[in-house]
C-alpha cells in the first residue's frame, strides 16, 4: 500500500515564514491602494519567494498494513467455578476466538486472571492494563471481558482507545445465602459481655420459602467446642452478646447450613477472633510476718499496672500480749470475713507468704479457700520454716490441695536452684537457665539460696509437678492443678537473694512473673496446648506438651480436605510445624485430645462475599467506552466492525473499531521546487513590475 503527501522543510523557522507572508500581503495591499500597475507581478514574485522559502516536497510512503488486536480477558477466579460458569466461559471463549479469527486483518490476545494475592479478589482490570501495555494502542480495536462481573479493582480501569464489553456468565435464576459479620470487636474484657452484630442474607432469585421472614438454624462454636444451634430470621440484623471465658485468642465460628439450590456454602460460615484481656488482675498477698522476701513479692505485683494488689502483713499476732491498750494501736484490723467469705471469688490469685496458723483464719475460712481453688481459683504458698512446723498451713484444710507435704525438716545450707527435666518443658521454668548462662556446662549461672523446706511430693494423680529442685535434688517448686483451680508451692523464702544481686543474682522477676501468670491461667503459659499463628496463607502450628513427643497434627481444611503436618522439636516440650493452606477459610487442628481452630484470611474470601453475577460493577466503565453487557445464558453475541465513535453494542452483537494501523516500509521524498530557480523567477517578476510601472510613469509625464 502506497500513500503520497506534500511535506515542507522550510529554510526559515515557521514563525519567520508566517511573518514574511504577512509582510508580503501588506505590501501588495499597499501597491493596490497606490494604483501601481505592476501589483500583480509583485504578488507573483512574493509567492515565488515564499514557495522557495517553504521548500515543499512530495513524500511517497510504502506502507504495510497491521492487523487489529482484540484483547480478551478470561476470568478464572474462584467465583467462576460456581455452577456451570466454567463451562459457559470455555464455550464463549471458543466462539469469540473463532469469530475474531474469521474477521479479516484481526487477531486476538487472551489474558487469564485468577484469584488475587491474599484476599484481593478478581483483578481483571489489572490484567487488562497489563495486556494493553504489551500492545501498540493504535492497533487495539476492542476489549472483551468474560466474567461473572464480580471485579474488585475497577479503580484500575485503563484508558482504552476502543470499546469494552462484558460477556457475563451465570444465570438469572441463581441465588445464594451468606452470613455477614457486620461488627465485631478485636478485644474483649473477660467476664464482660461484648456484642457482635451479624446478619443472614439471601441474594439473587430467592425461591419461595426462603428470603426475608424465613428462619434458618445458626450454629455457634467457641474455640472448636461442640456448637450450639439456634433458629434465627433471615434478613434481620442480629445482636449477639458473648462473654469471653479465657484470655488470649477466642475463636468464634458461626455456621448456617447450606440451602438447596444455593450457589455455594463457602459464605455460610464466618469466623471472629477476639482477644480476651483481663480488666484488672486482683491479687491478695498475705504475709505471715515481716521478712526480706516480702518486698520481692510486693515489688513484683506492684510493678504490673494491670494488677490490683491487696497486701496484709501480720505484724501483731493474737498471741502477742504486751499490755498495750487497743485504743493506742494504729494497726489496721485484718478484714478476714470480708476477704475470705464475701469477696474471695473476686480475687484471681491468693498468695500466702511465710504464713502459719495463728488463729487469725478460722478453719471455716480455710475451708472456703480450698473450695475457692476447686471452683477455679489459685493459691500460691511461698514457704518458710513455718511450713515445716506444727503450725503449718499444711495441717489445715488447705493440706487437701497441697501438691507436697513437709517432712518437718528445714535445710539451712547453700545450693543452686536447678530446673528439673520436667521443668525444662514447663512454660513457667523453660529457658530460665538461658537468661543466666554459665561458663560451666550444665550449671546455671545464678546465685545460691540458703534455705529449703524438705518436701515429700504427694503420690498418685493428685501429686504435683516438680519443675525446680534444690539441695540434693529435693523439690523446690511444685505445681499442681486441683479441681478447676491451680496450686503452687515454693519450698524456700530466699528468692529475694536473686533480687538483691547476691552472687550475680538470678531471674527471680521472670520466674515469679511466669508463676503468677500461670496460676491466673494465662493462655501463653499453658503446659498442654495446641495453637496456630497465621501469616497470609502460611500457618505455624505449635504443640506444647509435658508428655511424649507428638509426631504430627491433623489439619482439616474449609472444604473438608484432611492434611497431616509433621512436627519437629524446637526446644524441650515445644514442637512446631509449618503448613501452607491451599485455600482461605477456617482450618481445624487436632493432635491427641487437643484441638484448635485458625482462620487463614476471612472465613469467606472476597470471591465468595458476593456471588450473584452482575454487570453493575463494570457498567460505568463499559458505558464510557460505548460497549455493552451481554448475558451468556442468552447465547454468545456476534462480533461486528463499527466506525469509531459509534455505539458498539446491540441486541445479539458487540462491536470492535478497526484501527487501520500500518508500518512504513520505505519513504521517498522528491523536491517540488528548485529554490534558486524560484529566487531568479521572483527577481524577474519584480523587475517586470518595475519596468511596467516606470513606462506608465514616463507616459504620464
Amino acid at each position: 500500500m502506497n500513500a503520497d503527501s506534500i511535506v515542507f522543510a522550510p529554510h526559515l523557522p515557521w514563525i519567520a515564514l508566517y511573518a514574511a507572508c504577512a509582510l508580503a500581503v501588506l505590501l501588495i495591499v499597499l501597491a493596490i491602494w497606490r494604483g501601481l500597475a505592476g501589483w500583480w507581478l509583485r504578488a507573483l514574485a512574493a509567492v515565488a519567494l515564499l514557495v522557495a522559502l517553504a521548500n515543499p516536497s512530495l513524500q511517497q510512503e510504502e506502507r504495510n498494513p497491521l492487523s487489529d488486536i482484540v484483547l480478551v480477558v478470561v476470568d478464572e477466579s474462584s467465583s467462576q467455578a460456581l455452577s456451570d460458569r466454567a463451562d459457559q466461559t470455555e464455550a464463549a471463549l471458543g466462539r469469540v476466538l473463532a469469530q475474531i479469527a474469521a474477521m479479516p486483518n484481526t487477531e486476538a490476545r487472551v489474558a487469564v486472571v485468577g484469584d488475587g494475592e491474599g484476599d484481593e479478589g478478581t483483578r481483571a482490570m489489572a490484567a487488562l492494563s497489563e495486556a494493553l501495555a504489551e500492545e501498540p494502542r493504535a492497533r487495539v480495536a476492542g476489549a472483551i471481558l468474560i466474567s461473572d462481573g464480580r471485579v474488585h479493582d475497577m479503580e484500575r480501569t485503563p484508558d482504552l482507545p476502543a470499546p469494552l464489553h462484558l460477556l457475563m456468565t451465570g444465570h438469572s435464576t441463581d441465588w445464594d445465602r451468606r452470613l455477614v459479620i457486620q461488627n465485631a470487636p478485636a478485644f474483649g474484657i473477660l467476664g464482660e459481655e461484648v456484642n457482635l452484630t451479624l446478619m443472614i442474607e439471601d441474594q439473587g432469585d430467592v425461591p419461595s420459602g426462603a428470603g426475608a421472614g424465613a428462619t434458618v438454624p445458626l450454629s455457634i462454636a467457641i474455640d472448636g467446642e461442640e456448637p450450639r444451634t439456634y433458629d434465627v430470621p433471615v434478613g434481620e440484623e442480629l445482636s449477639l452478646p458473648v462473654t469471653l471465658s479465657h484470655g488470649g485468642k477466642n475463636v468464634i465460628q458461626f455456621i448456617t447450613p447450606a440451602a438447596e439450590g444455593e450457589l455455594t456454602d463457602r459464605n455460610n460460615a464466618a469466623v471472629v477472633q477476639i482477644n480476651g484481656v483481663r480488666d484488672r488482675l486482683r491479687v491478695l498477698l498475705v504475709s505471715g510476718e515481716p521478712h526480706p522476701g516480702e518486698r520481692t513479692w510486693r515489688n513484683l505485683l506492684k510493678s504490673d499496672s494491670s494488677v490490683d494488689l491487696v497486701h496484709f502483713t501480720i505484724l501483731r499476732p493474737p498471741e502477742k500480749q504486751d499490755g498495750v491498750p487497743v485504743s493506742e494501736l494504729s494497726l489496721i484490723a485484718f478484714p478476714t470475713r470480708e476477704l475470705f467469705i464475701e469477696k474471695i471469688d473476686e480475687f484471681d490469685l491468693i498468695i500466702f507468704d511465710r504464713y502459719k496458723r495463728r488463729g487469725i483464719l478460722p478453719t471455716l475460712y480455710l475451708d472456703n479457700i480450698r473450695d475457692y481453688v476447686e471452683r477455679g481459683g489459685a493459691v500460691l504458698v511461698a514457704a518458710g520454716p513455718d511450713f515445716a512446723s506444727a503450725d503449718s498451713i499444711y495441717r489445715s484444710p488447705l493440706g487437701d490441695i497441697m501438691p507436697a507435704s513437709p517432712s518437718a525438716r528445714v535445710l539451712e545450707d547453700g545450693y543452686l536452684p536447678e530446673v528439673t527435666e520436667l521443668g525444662e518443658k514447663h512454660p513457667v521454668t523453660e529457658g530460665l537457665e538461658a537468661l543466666y548462662p554459665s561458663e560451666e556446662e550444665g550449671v546455671p549461672g545464678w546465685g545460691r539460696w540458703f534455705r529449703l523446706v524438705d518436701l515429700i511430693p504427694t503420690p498418685g494423680e493428685n501429686g504435683g509437678q516438680v519443675v525446680m529442685s534444690g539441695l540434693e535434688d529435693r523439690p523446690l517448686l511444685v505445681l499442681q492443678r486441683h479441681g478447676e483451680g491451680r496450686v503452687a508451692l515454693m519450698a524456700s523464702d530466699h528468692a529475694w537473694l536473686w533480687s538483691r544481686g547476691f552472687e550475680g543474682g538470678g531471674p527471680q522477676l521472670e520466674l515469679l512473673r511466669r508463676l503468677a501468670h500461670w496460676m491466673m491461667k494465662e493462655p501463653d503459659l499453658e503446659e498442654e496446648s495446641l495453637t496456630a499463628e497465621a501469616v497470609g496463607q502460611e500457618m505455624t502450628i505449635t504443640r506444647r506438651t509435658l508428655g511424649d513427643a507428638p509426631s504430627e497434627v491433623e489439619v482439616i481444611g474449609p472444604d473438608g480436605s484432611v492434611y497431616v503436618v509433621p512436627l519437629e522439636e524446637v526446644s524441650p516440650g515445644l514442637y512446631q510445624g509449618v503448613f501452607e493452606g491451599p485455600d482461605l477459610g477456617l482450618y481445624r487442628l487436632a493432635e491427641g485430645d487437643k484441638t484448635a481452630v485458625v482462620a487463614l484470611g476471612p472465613s469467606a474470601p472476597k470471591e465468595f462475599e458476593q456471588t450473584i453475577a452482575t454487570g453493575e460493577v463494570v457498567q460505568v466503565a463499559v458505558d464510557a467506552r460505548r460497549g455493552g453487557v451481554v448475558a451468556l445464558e442468552e447465547g454468545t453475541p456476534g462480533i461486528r466492525e463499527v466506525r469509531e465513535g459509534r455505539v458498539a453494542s446491540g441486541r445479539g452483537w458487540v462491536g470492535i473499531t478497526p484501527r487501520g494501523a500500518y508500518v512504513t516500509a520505505d519513504v521517498t521524498v522528491i523536491p517540488l521546487v528548485n529554490p534558486l530557480l524560484f529566487l531568479v523567477l521572483a527577481a524577474l517578476l519584480t523587475l517586470g513590475a518595475w519596468l511596467i510601472e516606470g513606462r506608465r510613469g514616463a507616459k504620464g509625464a
